[in-house]
């Protein structure tokens, strides 16, 4: 493989140059803050352990500075832009400044929420630096429709990396915490200063690695399931399950009778359970509606799985209102 030139990748003189050229002005509101620093992109692309066998996805490339950075490891990168501006020049850019991989680079000009397949070999490992106003229901869809992505490395806002990575008893234990354990073993991955972006955000950046579980969650219940039961304990976070979970079983007796099936106290709540504690609760929700139908297989996300980027982004609402308020331009 032809090593790019060691100046391939792009500084903050080129981030502004490319930018001012395409007529470009991040926005707020589609968490547009370019990495202007090609130390931090290879610390990106370490971290996340790519490797040259890899076909990476990534979202929200933007000017392609971190696109760059990949491609000096992966064997592949696939990139999903929505701005139509920056999906018209990026291919352009990496032709110019690394033409020896170009043949490596594919572009999908689409709404990550709304991918549902990508070009070329199944993706390995998605790396992405997440607008932040989108950064947990992108994060969910991507592994839930593209069960081949075995490593996962976002940057994210730190509140939201705290998150994802919080375990059970935290106070910042929550939704995204639990829907990201459905997938993947996660946990934080570092910290990311404010002056390698331009514009420079509000707020501080982290970093979140997410490993594929070897093994499904074993649970008779579907994913929707697990999620809804998910949704309605964290909804009413200061409840005890019993009331949480009242209208989600039908009525408190039945959540309950839920409860104690599943072994977990009626008076506990949601940030103490795990996200297996969860598929026990949906299991033994009374009406039948999270248990699987005799005989069937035991449940394993994918593309097919039902409750996917849509019940994501109704749940983590909270978290991402506060994202957008952040003052980030």
């Amino acid at each position: 493989m032809t090593s790019p030139t060691p100046d391939a990748l792009l500084g903050p003189a080129d981030v502004r140059d490319l930018a001012a050229a395409l007529g470009v002005r991040p926005t707020k509101q589609r968490g547009q803050n370019f990495v202007i620093d090609a130390n931090t992109v290879r610390r990106i692309v370490r971290t996340a352990q790519v490797r040259s066998d890899d076909v990476v996805v990534e979202v929200g490339p933007g000017l392609g500075s971190l696109t760059l950075g990949l491609l000096e490891t992966a064997d592949r990168v696939v990139a999903v832009e929505i701005d139509d501006v920056l999906a018209g020049a990026l291919p352009a850019t990496v032709a110019a400044r690394m033409p020896e991989r170009a043949d490596r680079f594919t572009l999908v000009h689409s709404d990550a929420l709304h991918v549902r397949e990508l070009p070329g070999p199944p993706p390995t490992a998605l790396v992405a630096n997440l607008p932040y106003n989108v950064a947990v229901p992108v994060l969910l869809h991507m592994l839930d429709t593209f069960p081949t992505i075995e490593r996962t490395l976002v940057m994210v806002q730190a509140e939201v990396a705290d998150r994802l990575a919080a375990a059970p008893g935290s106070k910042v234990y929550g939704v995204p915490s639990v829907k990201a354990n459905w997938y993947a073993e996660v946990k934080r991955a570092g910290s990311i200063g404010r002056n390698v972006f331009w514009p420079a955000p509000n707020v501080d950046s982290g970093l979140v690695s997410l490993t594929r579980r070897t093994e499904p969650i074993s649970t008779a219940a579907p994913k929707n399931a697990v999620f809804a039961a998910v949704d309605a304990a964290f909804a009413q976070r200061r409840k005890t399950l019993r009331a949480a979970l009242a209208g989600w079983a039908g009525s408190a007796p039945a959540a309950e009778a839920a409860l104690v099936a599943a072994g977990v106290s009626p008076q506990a709540r949601g940030e103490s359970l795990t996200v297996e504690q969860f598929a026990r609760i949906a299991e033994n929700r009374g009406d039948g509606a999270g248990a699987r139908p005799p005989g069937a297989r035991r449940y394993a996300e994918g593309p097919a799985a039902a409750g996917g980027a849509d019940d994501a982004e109704r749940a983590d609402r909270s978290a991402h209102t506060e994202n957008e308020e952040s003052g980030q331009p």
